[in-house]
């Protein structure tokens, strides 16, 4: 079956903005896609990296339902090193999207390629740890999304993919 197909699937909708997968589960599925900066009609899609893992998806909500982002986001303004971290990889967010938009400016001319991880206009204060952990698991290296996944747990089931069951 066709990666668009298989995240339409797991979406339960087609995908906004699909440009390709970026990670994989273990058994070869798609886990995190990475989406263009505009959709097919300019307007701006500011997650590059999204989580279409269900099993990754329902940890991740988890987390943010225990108070996950509001705790993450204390550590941020309270620790220099995360901090620092958000802010290399905002950078870097804001370097993949410029690359990827190769010169469009969509309908917002542009101004959305300046947003953070997630869409986030103030990259320090986060709103949604999905956004983090795919940045993380996409862009291996930051800090903090390391931080969120490691608090996940097992990160994938033991036994099968959850979306081969989607797709068969």
């Amino acid at each position: 079956m066709e990666d668009r197909s298989v995240v339409a699937l797991q979406l339960g909708r087609e995908p906004r903005a699909f440009r390709r997968v970026a990670v994989r589960c273990p058994w070869g599925w798609p886990a995190v896609t990475e989406q263009e900066p505009y959709d097919d009609g300019g307007h701006p899609f500011p997650t590059t990296y999204y989580l279409t893992c269900r099993h990754l998806v329902a940890a991740v909500s988890r987390l943010e339902a225990s108070g996950g982002v509001e705790r993450w986001s204390e550590r941020v303004a309270e620790d220099a090193t995360l901090r620092s971290s958000v802010e290399r990889a905002t950078a870097e967010q804001r370097s993949v999207r410029a690359e990827l938009a190769l010169g469009r400016r969509g309908l917002d001319d542009g101004e959305s390629l300046d947003f953070g991880i997630g869409g986030s206009r103030n990259p320090l204060r986060l709103k949604c740890l999905h956004a983090h952990v795919a940045f993380a698991l996409a862009r291996p290296g930051y800090e903090l999304g390391d931080l969120v996944v490691g608090e996940l747990g097992q990160l994938w089931p033991d036994d099968r993919c959850c979306a081969a069951e989607v797709a068969s």
